[in-house]
């Protein structure tokens, strides 16, 4: 499966999904980019799910017209050390991929 980290993710985060492939914003050259032109960008690259922590995205964009798996991360910070303990409900959740914003928290 191919996965994005957000750039307001930590890249360490990588690691924790090591039977995936993972990039991140920045492996691709994708920093700065709005959310709309990341998630088409990703459709175009066949990208299979994005992990943010941007509270926002799934008031921003239309999940039809970006049939792209989001999982949102919730926690007290997006430090490493708040989110690694998601990772296992992260994979949980990718073994079942659908369109549209998944809250992890």
């Amino acid at each position: 499966m191919k996965l994005l980290l957000d750039e307001n993710l930590p890249r360490r985060l990588k690691r924790d999904f090591q039977e995936h492939e993972v990039y991140t914003v920045r492996d691709r050259g994708w920093n700065g980019l709005k959310n709309g032109q990341l998630l088409q960008k990703m459709l175009e690259e066949d990208f299979d799910a994005l992990l943010t922590f941007d509270k926002n995205i799934q008031h921003q964009q239309n999940f039809t017209t970006y049939p792209i798996t989001v999982l949102l991360l919730t926690a007290e910070s997006n430090q490493y050390k708040y989110l690694q303990p998601l990772t296992e409900r992260i994979n949980v959740e990718l073994r079942s991929l659908s369109a549209g914003v998944r809250v992890i928290s």
